[in-house]
């Protein structure tokens, strides 16, 4: 039985694409590999200008536990190595890798291996050195996450294919073309944390990735449609009405949750020691000609892309990485994919709509899927008062925008409240 979580919103899906099938794209001529594509340090370059790659080449090492490796994902030379845009942070430093026009693959990738007897120790190794992060947009390192405390035993393994963000369905074409390699992934995670319990979240959006899940014979419970059921405490709270802490962790609670896409990206690293070098895309919105659900090659500058797809309609508003609710609008075309890239989504129009007062009629209270009470953390964080937010629990706000999209006044509240959180940490660490 399903149970539900407090708050949320509906906006219009506008999944208009979620029968493309998912199409390869050419590699590109040029990739900008970012150094940091994941949560924690950045990882250590290992490459130099001069130096050949092949697909696959180790350029950047893991740099401490909560740190991930990154790859070269086109065979050709490594000819820059300094500060480029990254969709994120602004900038980082990262490789430029020229192609050579070659499919060159590093040896021992994509050759077939065999994993049934490997221990849970070397899955999350390969896992690690396949540099797998969360694909649903957080990037936490896999192999930290596979790697609970003794004290903090995981009992159920929740596999989330809600992908409740407007517009994407990157993970709904995944677990339609590829839910053998997805089960797989999930059976490597539930043996290594030893969950008893294996479940599959689907939104009943998607009813048709759900009964082809169900054919191959793992339990899935499908969930109401409502945005965000696809964040871990909300969706943990769905499926086995469980409450995480604040301030804690699904751990805290027996349980652990993991993206589609991350599953298949492990089915790949322990079948065949294949790095995360390549991801699904959605590219959609009113300013591209073509939409499509693409699989992309990590480094690939959006503007080649956007030239697959047939170019904009006309001048773009706006270049968004991620979905509508939470994706981050882009200052140049050159930003590259990263690990964490679930969408590109293009904008012809883009309406600015003016601040007004807050009427106090609580629409955000309400819509608040972590129970906090954003008018008064948005007067907080504008009156400088950072302690009183902190006390309000402007650390917990998962930043999902639901507050602003309900906000009649159309204060941008989820910009109050991130920018809140930054200096509360900044304060913190002085």
């Amino acid at each position: 039985m399903a149970h539900g979580f407090s708050g949320g919103v509906h906006p219009v899906e506008m999944k208009v694409i979620e029968d493309h099938a998912i199409e390869v794209m050419p590699f590109p001529k040029r990739v900008y590999i970012p150094f940091s594509q994941h949560i924690g340090k950045p990882a250590k370059p290992l490459v130099q200008v001069g130096d050949e790659v092949k697909i696959g080449t180790k350029i950047g090492e893991a740099d401490g536990f909560i740190s991930a490796s990154v790859h070269a994902s086109i065979s050709g030379k490594v000819v820059k190595i300094d500060i480029f845009p990254h969709s994120i942070l602004g900038s980082s430093l990262g490789c430029l890798i020229e192609s050579t026009n070659g499919e060159e693959w590093e040896q021992g990738v994509k050759e077939k291996y065999d994993y049934g007897n490997l221990s849970s120790q070397e899955l999350i190794d390969l896992i690690r050195e396949a540099g797998i992060v969360g694909l649903g947009g957080a990037t936490f390192p896999t192999h930290v996450k596979l790697s609970p405390p003794e004290n903090k035993p995981i009992d159920t393994l929740i596999i989330n294919g809600c992908e409740c963000e407007p517009m994407l369905t990157a993970d709904h074409r995944l677990m339609l073309e590829y839910p053998i390699g997805i089960i797989e992934g999930a059976r490597l995670f539930q043996k290594i944390v030893g969950a008893k319990t294996l479940v599959f979240a689907v939104e009943d959006n998607k009813k048709d990735a759900a009964a082809v899940l169900l054919q191959e014979g793992v339990s899935v419970q499908t969930l109401k449609t409502k945005y965000p059921q696809g964040a871990e405490k909300q969706l943990i709270k769905a499926v086995v009405n469980r409450k995480v802490p604040r301030g804690g962790l699904p751990m805290d609670v027996g349980c652990l949750v993991h993206n589609v896409g991350t599953c298949y990206a492990a089915f790949q690293a322990v079948q065949f020691r294949k790095p995360l070098i390549d991801r699904i895309v959605t590219v959609a919105g009113d300013g591209i000609k073509s939409a499509k659900n693409l699989l992309v090659k990590i480094g690939t500058p959006t503007i080649d892309i956007v030239n697959y797809c047939g170019g904009y309609t006309s001048s773009p508003k706006a270049i968004i990485f991620g979905g509508p609710m939470m994706g981050i609008a882009q200052c140049t075309e050159n930003v590259p994919v990263t690990k964490g890239t679930s969408g590109i989504i293009v904008r012809e129009h883009v309406t600015v709509e003016k601040e007004g007062p807050c009427v106090r009629c609580a629409a955000c209270v309400d819509a608040c899927p972590m129970g906090l009470m954003p008018t008064d953390i948005y007067k907080y964080v504008s009156n400088k008062k950072y302690d009183s937010a902190k006390e309000y629990g402007v650390l917990d706000c998962i930043e999902c925008g639901c507050c602003a999209y309900v906000c009649p006044a159309r204060i941008p509240l989820v910009h109050y409240l991130k920018f809140g959180k930054n200096e509360v940490w900044r304060r913190s660490k002085k």
